[in-house]
């Protein structure tokens, strides 16, 4: 049996430099669907479930061990952001897959997708259907087949000079690609861990930010992997991505910082996705020469038919803005799977590259 039963998704070690003070016992939470910041809600109570990985106390042990090197690197790196090492960057990344992986939301939509799919293809719930435990140890099984998948973007810190705060939330490991989500030949597809262009965040702090990127394809002006920004309105970016990320909840540390937050807020929530999957189901209306046509019907008052094709697509949210000091690499390249249906990084890809395309410039 595991040894604690209330588990966390996103651990104290984590949660605690957004804490109230130095004990870690008290966070402010801002609840975006009551529009209402709760001050000093108890810790013990945020981001944690009831056995949320089991029963499995070897899980549970190898969990901590992840969290136990993240709480020592960014009690490092807190102290002194110019510390960065290697081995800085290996646990930062590491910790950024784990959680990226684990939290409830994240296990909800592969819930929310898996049920899609079911119902798509007419299998009933007990058939088919997945549960939050099971999508949970999926999750956990991914993380130790591949944890260095996100090994070969480059990583930088982001140091806060502003009088504003990096805000985290309940889902603060954030997916995001800003050249997938503008280029018109990726139009209809969805993006992943392994693809080209891809932008990872994580708050570390009210004050740092772990920032990954596509060196292929983004350029960072950073010094021995330190950047400064001074903009509130890259803080705000940066914020974005929390807010639309995010299951239910965003943290701040100071209450002050309520009337910033719920600007950003304000800012970009009607860009918050209410799903975040799509599933089209399509039926074969007809084949010549080998090559054969779909139709795409709502398969809830489709007629019987034979063939059909279900696919299934991550959606994933836009932000109104990026941070200034992420900016697009002179040359910049996008690297292909070899089929002309996907682009991957040059890490994970067979060695194709094309040029990119630049979204116009942001006009603010």
């Amino acid at each position: 049996m595991a040894t604690n039963k209330n588990q966390h998704y996103v651990p104290r070690s984590y949660l605690k430099a957004f804490t109230y003070n130095s004990e870690g016992k008290a966070i402010n939470v801002f609840n975006l669907d009551r529009s209402k910041c709760i001050s000093m809600a108890p810790v013990r109570n945020q981001c944690s479930r009831d056995y949320f990985y089991g029963n499995d106390d070897k899980l549970e042990s190898a969990i901590q061990l992840v969290e136990q090197a993240y709480a020592s690197t960014s009690s490092a790196l807190l102290e002194s952001p110019r510390a960065l090492s290697k081995k800085h960057e290996i646990v930062l990344k590491r910790f950024w897959l784990l959680q990226y992986l684990r939290t409830e939301a994240a296990s909800r939509r592969s819930v929310e997708m898996s049920n899609g799919i079911g119902e798509a293809a007419g299998i009933s719930a007990t058939e088919y259907n997945l549960g939050i435990k099971e999508a949970v140890l999926m999750a956990m099984k991914t993380y130790a087949e591949c944890m260095d998948v996100v090994d070969d973007l480059k990583l930088c810190l982001v140091l806060n000079k502003t009088e504003y705060p990096f805000i985290s939330s309940d889902d603060p490991a954030v997916l995001s690609n800003r050249w997938h989500l503008n280029d018109p030949r990726t139009k209809f597809r969805s993006f992943g861990l392994r693809t080209s262009g891809n932008l990872l965040f994580l708050p570390l702090s009210p004050k740092l930010m772990c920032l990954l990127y596509d060196g292929s394809v983004y350029s960072v002006s950073h010094k021995n992997g330190l950047v400064s920004v001074t903009r509130k309105d890259d803080v705000m970016s940066f914020n974005q991505h929390q807010i639309l990320n995010c299951r239910a909840n965003v943290f701040l540390k100071d209450i002050e910082h309520e009337a910033f937050v719920s600007e950003s807020i304000t800012e970009c929530k009607a860009n918050r996705l209410v799903e975040r999957h799509r599933t089209t189901y399509a039926i074969l209306e007809s084949s010549n020469g080998g090559y054969s046509r779909y139709v795409v019907i709502d398969p809830k008052v489709a007629e019987e038919h034979g063939e059909a094709i279900i696919h299934s697509e991550t959606i994933h949210h836009h932000p109104t803005s990026w941070p200034i000091i992420i900016k697009w690499r002179n040359k910049g390249t996008v690297y292909t799977n070899g089929t002309g249906v996907g682009y991957i990084r040059k890490h994970h890809a067979l060695n194709q590259s094309e040029g990119f395309y630049k979204e116009p410039a942001r006009q603010k």
